[in-house]
């Protein structure tokens, strides 16, 4: 091979290696509003199952979109940031629902000891079960 097909092929590769990043950057993120959960859990067995056996929840939830419902602990709102709602578990850790920044909210206050219920993508367990881009399911 001479070294003009050689520059030609790593060129063509870089071309299409570049056109499938763009198109990956550009890709619609999901609706949360209109997404199916895959699963629907309260939020003291979903603590639960990763207390548990962390390899097996991850198997069950990672990744997923998934409904979890449980008690309100407490609300935190960061400047220009979605808030985080904590469900309690029963434990000192528990179950933080990051709002969907992507979405629309009926409401973003909740009161502490109020049951609702968050659809999300799970991340799994970092010391606490770790949801984002939750709504709220009426």
């Amino acid at each position: 091979m001479s070294g003009k097909r050689i520059l030609l092929l790593i060129l063509g590769l870089g071309l299409i290696g570049a056109a499938i990043g763009i198109a990956l950057w550009n890709k619609p993120h999901e609706n949360m509003a209109s997404s199916k959960a895959k699963a629907t859990v309260e939020a003291t067995v979903l603590f639960n199952e990763y207390n548990t056996d962390e390899n097996a929840a991850n198997a069950n939830y990672l990744g997923k979109t998934i409904a979890v419902t449980g008690k309100v602990k407490d609300v935190s709102k960061t400047e220009g940031g979605p808030a985080k709602i904590t469900l309690e578990t029963g434990d000192e850790f528990a179950v933080i629902c990051e709002l969907d920044a992507l979405s629309q909210h009926a409401r973003t206050d909740f009161i502490a000891g109020e049951t609702v219920t968050f659809k999300g993508k799970c991340d799994g367990l970092n010391l606490d079960v770790q949801l984002s881009r939750c709504v709220e399911v009426k």
